[in-house]
C-alpha cells in the first residue's frame, strides 16, 4: 500500500504503511512523552490522551480499529493528508524513549539451539536438564534497568571464582556478552488468580521489540546456582524503541518449531492445535558489532525467531498458569534466538566457545567478549512472497568502563 508519506514507500526501509509501529519521542529533555507511529522516516503524532499503557490495556478490538484508522488515513490520496501532515515530526530530530512504561520482566529461555551449545559448554554429557522440553524455562528480571536503543552500558562489577583460586574475587566482568533476543509486550493483563489459556493467550499480546539481554558471563557462573541468573543480567537490557504490532506481524506467522518425535508431547495446558499451526513467528535477527577502530560495523551472526522451542502463546501461558497476574507493559524475553549452525550463535559465549575461539574481524582486532568502546546492534526484519517486508529498526549500546 503506498502512502502520502514518500520515505514509507522505500522498500528498503523499516517502516512503510504495512507495518505502523507505536514509541514514544519527545523534542528535548524538558519535553513531555508523546505517542507516535513511526511511517518511513518519519513520525506522526497520536493523540492518546491515556498514554500507551492504557491504550494496550484496551485490547485486541481496539487495536485494530486504530490500526484501520492510520492506514487509512496515511495511505496515498487519504483525505487526511493536510490535517495529518501538520503532526509529522522527523525521527532523526526527536529523542526516543522506552515504548512503554515496563513494570515487570521475564526472560525466558526458548532457544533451543542456544541452551543446547552453552549446556555442552557447561554439562556435555548433559546439555539439556530434563525439564527443557516439559516447560517454558523462565526467571524473573529487572524492569528498573530496561533501557532503550541508543543508552550507554556501563561494564558491571561483581564477585568472580576463577577455578585455580580457592576464594572470589570483586572487580568488573571480563567476559561481557549479549543476546540476541526478542521481547514480547503484554497489551491486556489478566487479574490475580485467573490463568489464560493457551488458546487465548495471544490476545493479551500487543507487540514485540528487538532485545539485547546483556550478561557477564564471569558473574553468572559464580552466582548463578541454586538460584538462577542475579547480578549478571540485572545491570542492564537494551530494546529497540518501536512495537511492532502482532498485526502487522500476520504475515509473518508460521508454524511452531518442529520437535524430534522422540520429544515429549506439550501438556495439555501447553498445547492448541491452532498454535501450533502458527503461533510460530519469522523474523530474521542479525548482531552487529562496530569498535572504535571500524567505520562500519560488521555482522556477527544472522538467525531467526522461527527456530524458539516455545511460542509466545506457550510462554504467556504457562507464566499465567499459576495465577500470576501480568499487567500491560510487562516484558517477556524469548531467551536468545541462536541457529542451528555454528556460526548462527545469538551470543559471543557460542561464537567463542566460551572465549577459546576467538573471532577474527576485518579490522584485524580479535574478539572473545565485548571490550569497551565496543557499540553492539541487534536489527530485524521479516520478508516473505508476497508480503511487504518490514523491520524494527534497532537496540544499540555502547559498552564503557
Amino acid at each position: 500500500m503506498p502512502s502520502w508519506v514518500e520515505s514509507a514507500n522505500d522498500p528498503a526501509g523499516d517502516f512503510p504503511l504495512e507495518n505502523l509501529p507505536y514509541g514514544r519521542f519527545r523534542g528535548g529533555r524538558r519535553d513531555p512523552w508523546r505517542v507516535g507511529v513511526a511511517i518511513g522516516e518519519r513520525i506522526l503524532e497520536l493523540r492518546l490522551d491515556e498514554g500507551m499503557n492504557a491504550f494496550m490495556a484496551r485490547g485486541p478490538a481496539a487495536w485494530r480499529r486504530m490500526r484501520r484508522e492510520l492506514i487509512q488515513g496515511l495511505r496515498i490520496r487519504s483525505e487526511r493528508k493536510t490535517a495529518w501532515a501538520r503532526r509529522l515530526v522527523a525521527q532523526r530530530e526527536v529523542e526516543m524513549g522506552l515504548p512503554c512504561e515496563i513494570g515487570d520482566y521475564t526472560d525466558f529461555y526458548a532457544g533451543i539451539h542456544h541452551a543446547t551449545r552453552i549446556g555442552k559448554l557447561l554439562r556435555p554429557d548433559n546439555p539439556l536438564l530434563p525439564n527443557y522440553k516439559w516447560l517454558p524455562i523462565g526467571y524473573h528480571g529487572r524492569a528498573s534497568s530496561v533501557v532503550v536503543s541508543g543508552t550507554p552500558i556501563r561494564r558491571p562489577s561483581g564477585q568472580v571464582k576463577p577455578a585455580d583460586q580457592e576464594a572470589p574475587r570483586f572487580g568488573p566482568s571480563t567476559r561481557l556478552d549479549y543476546e540476541v533476543e526478542l521481547g514480547f509486550v503484554v497489551g491486556r493483563g489478566n487479574a490475580l488468580g485467573s490463568a489464560v489459556p493457551v488458546n487465548k493467550a495471544g490476545s493479551h499480546v500487543f507487540g514485540v521489540v528487538l532485545l539485547n539481554d546483556w550478561s557477564a558471563r564471569d558473574i553468572q557462573a559464580w552466582e548463578y546456582q541454586p538460584l538462577g541468573p542475579f547480578l549478571a543480567k540485572s545491570f542492564a537490557t537494551t530494546i529497540s524503541p518501536w512495537i511492532v504490532t502482532m498485526e502487522a506481524l500476520a504475515p509473518f506467522r508460521c508454524p511452531a518449531f518442529e520437535r524430534a518425535a522422540d520429544d515429549p508431547r506439550p501438556l495439555p495446558y501447553l498445547l492448541d492445535e491452532g498454535d501450533q499451526r502458527s503461533g510460530g513467528l519469522a523474523i530474521t535477527l542479525e548482531m552487529h558489532l562496530k569498535t572504535r577502530k571500524m567505520q562500519q560495523p560488521v555482522r556477527l551472526s544472522r538467525s531467526s525467531s522461527a527456530q524458539a522451542y516455545w511460542t509466545v502463546a506457550q510462554m504467556l501461558a504457562h507464566h499465567t498458569s499459576n495465577g500470576c497476574n501480568l499487567q500491560p507493559g510487562d516484558l517477556l524475553g524469548s531467551g536468545t534466538l541462536s541457529g542451528a549452525a555454528p556460526e548462527a550463535g545469538g551470543s559471543l559465549m557460542e561464537l567463542t566457545q566460551g572465549g577459546k575461539a576467538p573471532l577474527e574481524l576485518a579490522s584485524g582486532e580479535k574478539r572473545t567478549f565485548v571490550e569497551d568502546g565496543d557499540t553492539v546492534i541487534l536489527r530485524g526484519r521479516c520478508e516473505r512472497e508476497g508480503a511487504t517486508p518490514i523491520g524494527f529498526g534497532e537496540a544499540s549500546g555502547e559498552v564503557r568502563s
